[in-house]
């Protein structure tokens, strides 16, 4: 898959992001829409980091970030819950 596809759905993924938030009546959608995305990251971070404690391992791939990014916490959840069925 070509660097900007990926790009081109990160950006469109934002973009929706936005409107959704703007839509809700938002005070700040775009800094909303990219607080949502970066918490899905930094949840997918927070689980490799405990995986010495919980023995729960998530590896960071390209597509585990698209699914963390566009799904944000409900998507690491998605990702643990895969993982622990397959």
């Amino acid at each position: 898959m070509p660097i900007w596809s990926l790009l081109l759905i990160l950006f469109l993924t934002f973009i929706s992001f936005a409107i959704i938030h703007s839509l809700a009546k938002r005070k700040h959608p775009l800094k909303s829409s990219l607080l949502s995305m970066l918490t899905g990251v930094v949840t997918l971070i927070a689980v490799n980091l405990s995986s010495a404690f919980t023995g729960v391992y998530l590896p960071i791939s390209l597509l585990s970030l698209i699914v963390s990014l566009v799904g944000g916490v409900p998507g690491v959840t998605l990702l643990l819950s895969l993982n622990l069925f397959f």
